[in-house]
C-alpha cells in the first residue's frame, strides 16, 4: 500500500543527488584545498536539520583523518566562540543561506580571518556571499508530499559531505589501518588490529610424525577437529596432510594405503605466518590460496599455533 509512496521518495532523493553533479564548480576544489591547508580543527555548525546532518558530517571526517566537530551556532554566538582558533576553519550549514543564527558568527568570523566554508541551496544567499567557498546543494523540491520537511535538501547536503569526505581520504592517502585506529572496537577495528597471536589455537595441536602411518593419522586428524594434521621433526614444522589429502590417498592407493606414512602424502611447504601478522592479512592467505588454514610459526620454524578460517571470524 505505502511502498510507491515509499520508491516515490528514494527516486526523488536519488535525483537530487544526482542534479548536484552540475553544480560542482571550482568552489568546491577551493573548499576541499582550504581544509587540506587547515593547520588546526575543522568546526561545523548548522541550526536544526543542517545541525543533525553537520554532525553527521563532522563524524565522518573525524574517523577519516579529518578531526572535526559540530558546535550549535547558538552556542557560538552566546560564549563559545572562543574555541575557534585562526588556524582553525568552520563548515557553516543553511539551506535557505539566511539562517539568523548561523550569519550572527559570520562577521567574528570574517575578522579573526577564519575561512568559511558555506553550503547552502542558494547561491546569492549572504551565507555564499560572505563564504571564502560555497557549495551549492539546491534542489528542486523536496520529497516531502508537502514539499515542506527537509527530505531531499538534507540528503543531497549529507551527500556533500560524504563527497568531501571521499576526495579528503583519497589526498590524505588514509588506508584501512588508519581506519581502524579511529574504530578499535569496531568490526573492522577488530580485524585490522588483531594479530594471530590474538586468535590462534595453541592445545591439543594434532601433531605427527613424517613416519607416523596413515591408519593412525586418520584417527588423529578426525580428534583435531581441524581438518589437518602437523608433521614435525627434531621440533621443527616438516609438511601437513590435510584430510582431503588423505581421502585422495585412499582413493590413489586403495589397498597400499595402509602400508603409506604421513611423509608419503603430506605437503613439504605448508603455508606459515607470523604470530604477529593481522587477521585481515591471514584472511587474504586463506583465500588466495583456497585453504581453510595456516599455520603460526618463528623464525626458526618452530610451530606456535594453528589459525583457522572460524578462528579469523571476529
Amino acid at each position: 500500500m505505502w511502498t510507491a509512496t515509499a520508491i516515490k521518495c528514494f527516486k526523488d532523493e536519488a535525483q537530487a543527488i544526482t542534479d548536484l553533479i552540475p553544480l560542482l564548480d571550482n568552489n568546491f576544489d577551493k573548499a576541499i584545498n582550504l581544509i587540506l591547508d587547515c593547520k588546526g580543527k575543522i568546526i561545523i555548525t548548522g541550526v536544526g536539520k543542517s545541525g543533525h546532518i553537520g554532525a553527521k558530517i563532522a563524524a565522518t571526517f573525524s574517523s577519516t583523518g579529518t578531526p572535526s566537530f559540530y558546535v550549535n551556532p547558538l552556542d557560538l554566538y552566546h560564549g563559545d566562540l572562543g574555541v575557534v582558533t585562526t588556524d582553525d576553519l568552520v563548515i557553516a550549514i543553511s539551506n535557505s543561506g539566511y539562517t539568523d543564527e548561523l550569519l550572527r558568527i559570520v562577521p567574528s568570523l570574517i575578522q579573526r580571518s577564519i575561512p568559511i566554508i558555506g553550503i547552502s541551496g542558494n547561491p546569492k544567499s549572504l551565507l555564499a556571499e560572505y563564504s571564502t567557498a560555497h557549495l551549492n546543494v539546491n534542489v528542486n523540491r523536496e520529497a516531502c508530499p508537502l514539499n515542506l520537511a527537509p527530505t531531499s535538501s538534507t540528503t543531497a547536503t549529507l551527500a556533500m559531505g560524504d563527497a568531501m569526505a571521499c576526495c579528503l581520504i583519497k589526498a590524505r592517502g588514509f588506508k584501512e589501518t588508519d581506519f581502524a585506529l579511529f574504530h578499535p572496537g569496531g568490526m573492522l577495528g577488530k580485524r585490522l588490529l588483531t594479530k594471530a597471536s590474538d586468535i590462534m589455537l595453541t592445545k591439543d595441536l594434532p601433531i605427527v610424525s613424517p613416519s607416523t602411518p596413515l591408519c593412525e593419522a586418520v584417527t588423529i586428524v578426525s580428534k583435531g577437529r581441524l581438518g589437518i594434521c602437523i608433521a614435525i621433526e627434531n621440533d621443527l614444522i616438516v609438511g601437513i596432510v590435510t584430510d582431503g589429502d588423505i581421502r585422495r590417498a585412499m582413493e590413489n592407493s586403495q589397498n597400499k594405503f595402509f602400508s603409506l606414512n604421513v611423509s608419503d602424502i603430506m605437503t613439504r611447504s605448508p603455508k606459515t605466518v607470523d604470530s604477529s601478522m593481522k587477521v585481515v592479512e591471514i584472511d587474504q592467505i586463506l583465500n588466495r590460496n583456497k585453504i581453510h588454514c595456516v599455520l603460526v610459526s618463528d623464525k626458526q620454524n618452530h610451530l606456535l599455533g594453528v589459525v583457522d578460517s572460524f578462528s579469523t571470524v571476529i
